[in-house]
């Protein structure tokens, strides 16, 4: 694919979570995703690799595709939508809710449009999303495994109503859900127009051509690094439950590959301060993105 073709494809793609993110704060009911825009929308590809992402929050941007590796196993069919909060397996904290939907066009999988938005409320000891003296997930909330919030386009009241019920502000909660529904179906109509104007086989191209890309310039981009090691010692003040301030320690390793390693870090904390391995990952991926200067698709 020649590079002008591939520029016009990749605007047109990086456009539709854009799109996606402005549709969710329009249509949102809290401040917390309307005026915060704790938002986050991405597109990915058949494969659950991902194609776009609207410049929304990093830390979402770099777990969603855990959420998005949760729907194949579920075998999803076209106009269902699946809901889930685990941070064990769609990436950040309770109040941070994914929605994803897989794309079909002419009966076949294409790929995902998904959305992630924090909630000002899902239930726990306390509203918000941190309560101070919680030792146990339990305490901080409902925790959503992957589930179908939409069958085939229509809403699973049953699985509504059990969130809604666990919530101090259902009619806050159902408005921000169906906003993401939106976002989602939005983002699905505008895939598939994308490839009603270009072409399956096109897409499929563009596709294999942007990432391929992207990994050439990252690695362009982090190659400019010098070889050696480093490292670094910071502190957080406390865990929320006791006084004891938190380490955290980084060594890298750069060679023809980088590594990052937290060995010395503070082990797993009694409060709620703990991280999953893709938030962790996040944090590395956005400080490596901030030292590319280029325009890189990710």
């Amino acid at each position: 694919m020649d590079p002008i073709t591939l520029e016009i494809l990749k605007n047109a793609m990086c456009s539709i979570p854009e799109e996606m993110g402005i549709a969710l704060r329009n249509t949102a009911f809290s401040p917390n995703i309307k005026e915060r825009m704790d938002l986050s929308c991405a597109l990915f590809d058949w494969g659950g690799k991902m194609l776009a992402q609207a410049e929304h929050i990093p830390v979402h941007l770099g777990t969603m595709h855990k959420a998005v590796e949760e729907v194949p196993q579920m075998k999803a069919e076209d106009g269902d939508q699946i809901i889930m909060n685990d941070p064990f397996r769609s990436g950040t904290h309770l109040p941070d809710i994914t929605l994803v939907k897989p794309i079909f066009f002419e009966g076949k999988l294409v790929g995902y449009s998904a959305n992630k938005a924090h909630h000002a409320d899902i239930g726990g000891i306390t509203p918000g999303s941190m309560a101070g003296k919680t030792t146990e997930i339990w305490q901080e909330g409902l925790i959503i495994p992957p589930v179908r919030l939409l069958k085939r386009g229509e809403e699973n009241k049953e699985v509504m109503e059990i969130i809604l019920r666990n919530t101090r502000v259902p009619e806050e909660r159902i408005g921000d859900l169906r906003a993401q529904i939106g976002a989602n179906e939005l983002g699905g109509y505008r895939l598939s127009e994308f490839i009603n104007k270009y072409g399956l086989g096109c897409f499929k191209e563009f596709t294999r051509e942007i990432i391929e890309y992207s990994g050439r310039v990252t690695r362009k981009g982090l190659s400019q690094i010098p070889k050696g090691n480093y490292s670094a010692t910071d502190w957080m003040d406390n865990d929320g439950v006791s006084d004891k301030r938190v380490r955290i320690k980084a060594k890298l390793e750069v060679g023809d590959k980088i590594k990052v390693d937290f060995e010395g870090s503070a082990p797993q904390q009694k409060g709620n301060i703990n991280a999953p391995l893709p938030v962790t990952k996040s944090g590395v991926y956005y400080a490596f993105r901030c030292l590319l200067g280029e325009d890189i698709p990710l």
